[in-house]
C-alpha cells in the first residue's frame, strides 16, 4: 500500500504500488480493519502488501 483515497461513497481505498486500488473496508463482523478509520492506522499500513486479483487476472493499473 502506498497511499489512500475515499471513493464517491466515503469508502477508504488503498492505492497499491502495482496502480491498482483495493476497498480496505471497515464491516464488523464480516471485515475487522478498525485501522483504516483512523489517519494514524492508515498510515502505519503504508508499505504493507496487499494480494491483488486485479494484477492476477491482468487488469490494466486504475486510473489515478
Amino acid at each position: 500500500m502506498v497511499g489512500f483515497h475515499r471513493d464517491e461513497e466515503g469508502h477508504w481505498v488503498a492505492q497499491l504500488a502495482c496502480g491498482h486500488h483495493q476497498h480496505v473496508r471497515h464491516n464488523p463482523p464480516l471485515v475487522e480493519r478498525a485501522w483504516v478509520l483512523t489517519p494514524d492506522g492508515r498510515k502505519g499500513r503504508l508499505g504493507m502488501v496487499l494480494p491483488c486479483s486485479k494484477c492476477v487476472s491482468g487488469a490494466p493499473p486504475d486510473r489515478p
